[in-house]
């Protein structure tokens, strides 16, 4: 059984919402089960080059799986996939030229220093000696870890290896990485320090492949986000596209004077009321004419609201919504009206 969920179309570079970029990989079908659990059930992918796709989806949806998958760890149980111009099946060997792959889990030796974690990696790739130090210095210095290469890597702190984690993975000059919660555990500043990386990567025509456990980074960083659940892509598209898919918009005003407060919620229809508080919650869209109506009835009424605020869905409420009931409730119920079919 298919994706129930296709994707919306991915831009054109000339905006005409064709896919005429380049496909740093694709996927049609994907399975995969272990004994008698359906982990990937049909998975279907097309990822431009350069960009960033993140792929949500809450704990054992199937995320690692997938990215195992494409990066030759582990063989799907059906499915057609090409990583770089090459079948995944027919020459694993090639995928793996290709790409790099940074896990949950740090590959950062501790017990030798960063510089000789990044001379390993050279040797592992058969690099000359002469090319393998250049590589390492560059890489060092381009992730700010020359004044920490000597030292060893036991002494980094949590977004230190992390960022020699992904140095060591660009020594193979790899066009796709994929990134499996590569934040996971680091401090906010360790975080954004990180997301300036893969920008900075993407800018070079790097592809990259995030799976993050942090809505945030994927709405930062993401040209296209797909959301797992049930071992199926339940929505895809840009934030903003899965963002309007979602109803829960309002308005809130909040109010100091009581009176003020009872006249406008006696007289606005099918508000949510905070007693408490004085305020009042508006179920309402985000449109400038839906906000334009709010403010004139305020002002043709008298009514001064001391604080208005507008909330507009976030991918925290996409992720609530698509991951909270079943695949094919949430299929029906988030299909974009655009999609392709």
């Amino acid at each position: 059984m298919p994706s129930s969920v296709m994707p919306m179309p991915t831009p054109a570079p000339d905006g005409s919402g064709g896919r005429t970029a380049p496909a740093a990989i694709t996927a049609t079908g994907l399975r995969k089960a272990y004994g008698d659990k359906s982990v990937l059930d049909g998975v279907d992918l097309h990822i431009p080059a350069g960009t960033v796709f993140a792929l949500l989806g809450p704990n054992g949806a199937g995320k690692t799986t997938a990215v195992k998958i494409l990066s030759t760890l582990v063989t799907a149980d059906a499915g057609q996939v090409t990583v770089a111009g090459h079948d995944l099946r027919r020459a694993p060997q090639k995928v793996r030229s290709a790409i790099g792959v940074t896990g949950q889990f740090s590959a950062v030796d501790g017990l030798i220093t960063g510089e000789e974690n990044m001379l390993l990696m050279a040797d592992l790739h058969h690099l000359p000696k002469a090319e393998g130090r250049r590589v390492a210095a560059d890489l060092l210095a381009r992730f700010d870890l020359v004044d920490a290469a000597k030292k060893p890597a036991s002494t980094y702190s949590g977004g230190m290896k992390r960022r020699l984690d992904i140095a060591m993975t660009l020594v193979g000059n790899p066009r796709i990485i994929f990134l499996d919660e590569p934040t996971t555990g680091l401090d906010p500043r360790s975080r954004h320090n990180m997301w300036q990386i893969i920008r900075a990567l993407v800018a070079d025509g790097v592809t990259v492949f995030l799976t993050t456990q942090y809505l945030e980074e994927a709405d930062e960083l993401a040209d296209r986000i797909a959301v797992l659940n049930g071992g199926r892509i339940v929505a895809e598209g840009t934030a903003d596209q899965l963002k309007r898919q979602i109803p829960g918009g309002h308005v809130r005003l909040r109010f100091t004077d009581p009176d003020a407060y009872q006249a406008a919620a006696t007289a606005l229809r099918e508000v949510t009321r905070d007693d408490e508080s004085l305020a009042l919650q508006i179920a309402s869209g985000s449109g400038q004419r839906e906000l334009r109506a709010i403010l004139d009835w305020l002002d043709s009424a008298g009514v001064e609201a001391d604080e208005l605020t507008v909330h507009t869905p976030d991918l925290d409420d996409v992720f609530f919504a698509l991951t909270a009931t079943t695949p094919e409730t949430a299929a029906v119920s988030t299909q974009p009206k655009d999609a392709v079919r």
